[in-house]
């Protein structure tokens, strides 16, 4: 749905789409072998809302999107595939059945963060002026004047340990 919309071909052969999953899990890889977004490829976000749902960009263009299952759909599945035997066996036969409009919702959305800092520029490396390890891809923060990382930024979602 997100290259029809978008009008990009997919799975792409380019780095043009980008999406940001709103969940990690198996529902990641369905993004990737629909869109041909990947995490190592840098053309996939993880933003953990705990949300079957993604947003898709068009880096050419700016324009998004964000793709949700609609609501009831996990009671349609069952309408689609009566025979099944349980709710995965009726979801995995009713999703490839049920048309997209009545399984996905889309609505444009706008970013609140620029595109051109959450893709980053490949190949910048500054190092943190705390922990001295080695930052990428321009994740680094300032603090007056300071070159630091994000966990010694803070917050972080790990701490060191002490013995």
């Amino acid at each position: 749905m997100a290259g029809i919309i978008l009008e990009i071909p997919l799975p792409q052969p380019e780095k043009r789409l980008i999406a940001i999953a709103e969940t990690d899990g198996c529902f990641v890889d369905g993004i990737s072998a629909a869109t041909g977004c990947y995490v190592g490829r840098r053309t996939l976000r993880i933003e953990d809302y705990g949300k079957a749902a993604a947003t898709f960009i068009d880096s050419r263009t700016g324009q998004a999107i964000r793709i949700a299952p609609r609501h009831n759909i996990r009671a349609l599945a069952w309408d689609y595939a009566p025979g099944a035997k349980n709710k995965w066996e009726a979801q995995l036969i009713g999703y490839q059945c049920i048309p997209d409009a009545q399984l996905l919702a889309w609505q444009r959305v706008e970013l609140t963060t620029p595109l051109k800092e959450i893709i980053g520029r490949a190949g910048e490396r500054v190092t943190c002026a705390s922990c001295g390890e080695e930052i990428i891809n321009q994740r680094q923060r300032m603090r007056q004047d300071t070159i630091l990382c994000q966990s010694c930024a803070g917050p972080s979602y790990y701490r060191i340990r002490t013995l």
